[in-house]
């Protein structure tokens, strides 16, 4: 059943046994220092049947964190952490690819334990509350404008962080450019109210997130780089009415750079025709998100609307979602209360079929 779901995939250097893909998703886990320790070891292990494992957010920075107990992939200790939860997947035969997340003006900062620079593309607050340390959604300061010459490093940051994925094990790293972070701040006219060239037009402000790309495709190569974007969606104040004039410059010229693989998350009818409109501006491969059961992911890929499916909420309560979709067997349900607390409960103790009486 669902055979389509099941066959090997290449996207450029990820060989990808399958076409289920784990989707990225911010779960707070992370030990002290933001380094991943031995729940996130099993969390991820657990669930290496997954053609890919997309991490959680991760951020190159320091000053990319803005939630709570987000891990990080700037320092000697947390490139170990990752080394040994890259290893426990490879151990399990399975592929690990990291999001590379910075939150830009996404801040609270009594998350951060530290003190570090919040900054954005211009000096204007996230209009949306955002969770602190206890869960209590709180609201943001306003941001530093950066400078032009300011960018350069910053793409450089995301580079260096790359590097340390890759020297860790990882397979490959996702540029997180949507849900209103940094590289999506960039490229909404909501939050990009520059008067230099890195504002003003969609061209303009897709300079930036392009200038990303390009370092951290220098630093790991472009086939084990891909980006995600999710058109039309509104999340932490980004304007939605425009979805493909802020998008299509940005995508048109990723798609020259060879890279991996674009994923996108689709908003149905607050963005229609999302994929159809994606595939006339991108010429790679793409991996489809959001509420997708096994029917509609199969047809997705049989249709040659993606490459491949990514799932999220059913990876949490399912580690072996992908043997549970190919027998039929039906998926557990997630506690959602548990989503962001709780230590093992609720991340690393659902079951595998396997395991169960």
């Amino acid at each position: 059943m669902h055979n389509a779901l099941f066959s090997p995939l290449n996207l450029g250097a990820l060989a990808c046994r399958n076409r289920i893909v784990m989707a990225p998703m911010t779960r707070d886990r992370a030990g002290p220092d933001d380094v991943p320790g031995d729940i996130m070891i099993r969390y991820y292990s657990q669930r290496a049947s997954a053609g890919m494992i997309i991490t959680e957010g991760v951020q190159p920075s320091p000053s990319g964190k803005g939630y709570w107990r987000t891990p990080g992939i700037h320092s000697a200790a947390q490139i170990e952490g990752w080394r040994k939860v890259a290893d426990a997947v490879h151990g399990q035969g399975g592929l690990i690819t990291m999001q590379l997340m910075h939150c830009g003006r996404v801040v609270v900062p009594a998350n951060r334990g530290y003190e570090a620079d919040i900054v954005a593309p211009s000096a204007l607050p996230c209009p949306a509350k955002v969770p602190g340390p206890d869960g209590t959604p709180v609201a943001t300061p306003v941001p530093r404008a950066l400078t032009a010459d300011e960018l350069p490093t910053i793409a450089q940051e995301f580079a260096t962080a790359a590097r340390n994925a890759r020297a860790a094990g990882i397979d490959g790293i996702e540029l997180h450019c949507a849900s209103g972070y940094l590289i999506n701040q960039f490229l909404n006219p909501a939050s990009n109210r520059r008067d230099d060239e890195f504002g003003g037009s969609a061209e303009n402000r897709a300079r930036f997130p392009l200038m990303v790309l390009d370092a951290i495709a220098a630093a790991i190569g472009p086939d084990r780089l891909g980006f995600r974007i999710s058109p039309g969606n509104g999340y932490n104040g980004m304007d939605t009415a425009s979805p493909w004039e802020t998008f299509a410059p940005f995508i048109e010229a990723a798609g020259k750079r060879g890279i991996a693989y674009l994923h996108v998350v689709d908003m149905g009818d607050e963005c229609p025709g999302t994929l159809a409109t994606i595939r006339r501006h991108f010429p790679g491969a793409v991996i489809a998100n959001n509420m997708l059961d096994a029917q509609k992911a199969c047809a997705l890929i049989e249709q040659g609307a993606a490459e491949a499916v990514s799932f999220g909420r059913a990876f949490i309560a399912n580690p072996d979602l992908p043997r549970r979709l190919r027998e039929g067997h039906p998926l557990a349900k997630p506690d959602y209360t548990l989503l962001y607390t709780g230590e093992e409960r609720g991340y690393c103790d659902y079951p595998a079929l396997t395991d169960q009486a």
